[in-house]
Formats: C-alpha cells, structure tokens, sequence
C-alpha cells in the first residue's frame, strides 16, 4: 500500500490527510482499514507510536459520513483514559474536518453537565471512558441503541484498570448485531479471552513483533542506590542534557516528591497522575508540549495516551514492577521513524525487574555507573531464577492487595499506584473508578 487513496477513503478525508501532508499510511493503518471497511471485526495488536488511532477512526468516519445523522452515537470507542480519549477525539476532528459528522469526548474529573447537553443535541461518534460513560447512562443522557460500531482502544490497559465489569455493562446495552473493533498493545491470553467474549469472527491485525522495543531507541541503565536516585537523575540532566523528558514513577506520592525535588534544582517539571485535576493534567501537558518545562514525572496510568510527536528522552526512574510496562515506557519516545535515548536507574532490590525485562525484551542492556554515585553492596552475580520467580510472586500478592482495596502502601502495586486512592479504583470504590 503506497498512499491512503488506494485505501477507497472519500475525497474529504482525503482532503484532510493531504492538508496535514499524510499520504502514506503506517503498517497498522494499511492492515486494519480495509477489513474495517468491509465491516468486519478485527482484533488488532500494535505497539504505541504506530499510528492505531488513526487505523479505526479513518474507515469510521468513512462509513457514517454516508448516512443521516441521528441523535444517539452510532460510533463508540471507548478508552482507559482521559488523556488517550482527548486525543482521540483531537484526531476525529482532524480527519473529519470536511465532514459534516459530530463527535465528542466524555471523562471524569470535570463538569457532567457540559457533557449531558452536547449529548442532548447529538452526537454521531463519541469517544468515552468507561466510568464517565456509565454515568451519562444512569442518568439518561446517553442511550447506545443506535451504535453501529464498538471500538475497545488499549484494550489491555482497560483490563489492568479493572474495567472489564464496566465495559461488559455496557456491551449489553449496545445492539448485539454491530462491528466491533479491539485494539491492544498485546495479544496476552486475557485479550484473547476478551475478543472470544465480544468479537465475531474478527480478522486478526498483528504488525508489530509482540514485547518487542523500537529499533531506534537507544536504551542505557545505570546502577544506583536508591537513597541516591534523585541526585544522580539531576547529575544526568547536565551529562545527557535532557530537555523535554518524561520520568516515569511507581506511585503518585513519589510522582508529587520527585517533581518538587527537580524544581527545587532549578529544573522545571510538573508531575501527572490521577489524583490530579482535569485541569492540572491538561496544564502540565501543555506546558509540557510548549516546552515551558522540561520534564513531566508520570505514573504509567496517566502516560497512556500523551502523544509527544519529538519525545526525545524517556527515563525510569523507578523499574516497573510489569515488564510489559518497560515496552509501553520507552515507546513514548523514537516515534515517527525519529531516535529517542532511554534511561533507566536500577537499583539493588529492582535487579529481578530488569532481568525480567531484558528476557522479555529480548535485549541485554548494560549496567553502567554515575560518577559519584557508585552504588554499596551490589552483587557481583546476575539475580537467579528463583529470585526472579519470587520477585515475580510478590508483584502478583501486590496486584491481588490492590483489587481487594488493600494496596495503600507506597511499595510499588501497579493497579493502584501506590500510597492513597487507587488509580483505578477498584470494585470497593466505584465512583472512583468512574472519574477516570
């Protein structure tokens, strides 16, 4: 496939397309498109960074642009977060621009109302998370009857957040004959479990090596005691000249500490997470963006989704405790065919993670060291198996703490984040959930 008119899209979007200069499409647009035209189901795997979004709602906007707008939303996709969901919708607009089509986006952690009354006066594609989205529905504002087509974006994520009971409330309430679209970042045997539950017969669309890290990332870890990580990520802000990165953190607490602890150095920053405002996310990226600051300390939740076309520098500043999560990290960065440099800071007790993600990832990355902040009492020898398995073990003792509302803790749980309310809120605080 050599450009998008070959995809039979119409002249508007084509319109569109060539007035933002895209006339080659991405390997997953290419793939998807087509069967998404035929009005086939398709479970699609894709990394971040290749261009899925545009994948599902080209052939959208394509189909319902044929027919006479009505009320009710004849497109629903819905998404794990606000950030994600904004940026659907930004490219919505963008592609629809020559289209008499209407769209919207609804999330938590602002104002309902405004919400409700663009529903009232109809909506062609509205792009939702699932708890807002089950708000409007109980109070009446939004009715899914005239949907045509479920789309699932980040469809793993949604199922780390503990959405499933959500969106299967929700697939009740659409009609049983529509198509349905499921985008993941992985095929993980939950997925496919997914797509047995919701999709009929779908085509697969897989365009990217599974776990596999961007081919122009160049990717450097550094041992460093874990008392000293903050002052050694300050020192490497001079050594690499870092402008314009993300730093990602295990919990909302350290997100807050670490971001305060940069400006007080004289580096601007601004953290982003969900206990964050709406208002506050948006002002940070944006600040970030225009690059008023130079760094954005995030939690692995709220990064899903921020779409920074020239990231040049991701760094770890804590291990994820989910080696998956090291993959989504760095595909932030070394985007659109651009490099981009990785940092990791490894610290004694985060030895198990790294091993775990370098099997998965395929790829020995070096331990090197800082200047200055050489690190005490690190073993000579590569962590062993069985502490890998148990390092593993306690991760999973961690998630299941966080599903039962127990992972208040600052100890690294990946569904809550760590310390306070969960980030994704979890089946004993619903209303929680539902902000997202």
């Amino acid at each position: 496939m050599t450009n998008f008119a070959q995809l039979g899209l119409k002249p508007e979007i084509l319109k569109a397309l060539d007035k933002k200069g895209y006339t080659t499409p991405s390997p997953i647009q290419a793939s998807a498109i087509p069967p998404v035209l035929e009005g086939k189901d398709i479970l699609a795997a894709a990394q971040t960074g290749t261009g899925k979004t545009a994948g599902f709602v080209l052939p959208i906007i394509h189909q319902l642009s044929g027919a006479p707008s009505q009320r009710n939303p004849r497109a629903l996709i819905i998404t794990p977060t606000r950030e994600l969901a904004a940026q659907i919708l930004d490219n919505i607009k963008l592609y629809s621009e020559f289209l008499s089509l209407k769209s919207m986006v609804a999330f938590g952690g602002v104002n309902i109302r405004p919400q409700i009354k663009a529903l009232a006066s109809g909506v062609d594609i509205l792009v939702a998370t699932p708890g807002r989205l089950l708000d409007l529905i109980e109070q009446g504002a939004c009715k899914l009857s005239s949907v045509e087509t479920l789309v699932l974006d980040e469809a793993d994520r949604m199922l780390d957040m503990g959405f499933i009971r959500d969106i299967r409330k929700v697939v009740k309430l659409v009609p049983k004959k529509r198509q349905n679209l499921l985008f993941s970042a992985t095929f993980s045997k939950e997925i496919r479990s997914v797509s047995e539950e919701f999709l009929n017969n779908p085509t697969i669309v897989e365009v990217a090596v599974q776990n596999a890290t961007a081919d122009k990332v160049k990717q450097l870890a550094y041992r460093c005691d874990n008392t000293a990580k903050t002052k050694a990520l300050i020192q490497l802000f001079s050594d690499h000249e870092l402008s314009q990165v993300i730093i990602f953190t295990r919990t909302k607490h350290g997100a807050n500490r670490l971001s305060k602890n940069l400006e007080e150095a004289g580096i601007k920053s601004a953290a982003i997470h969900g206990n964050k405002s709406q208002g506050a996310r948006t002002r940070a990226l944006s600040d970030f963006k225009s690059q008023n600051i130079k760094a954005l300390v995030a939690t692995d939740i709220a990064a899903r989704g921020i779409d920074i076309a020239s990231l040049p520098f991701v760094v770890n500043f804590e291990l994820p405790n989910i080696p998956e999560d090291y993959v989504h990290r760095i595909g932030r960065t070394a985007r659109a065919g651009k490099e981009g440099t990785a940092i990791s800071l490894v610290s004694n007790d985060e030895r198990p993670f790294f091993s775990s993600i370098q099997k998965l990832t395929g790829n020995k990355i070096p331990l090197e060291d800082i200047d200055g902040f050489i690190p005490e009492n690190w073993p000579d020898r590569a962590p062993t198996e069985k502490e890998v398995m148990k390092a593993a073990e306690q991760r999973k003792q961690e998630a299941r703490k966080g599903r039962s509302g127990g992972g208040g803790g600052g100890g690294g749980n990946r569904r809550s984040g760590g310390g306070g309310r969960s980030e994704r809120g979890g089946n004993s605080d619903r209303r929680n959930t539902r902000r997202r």
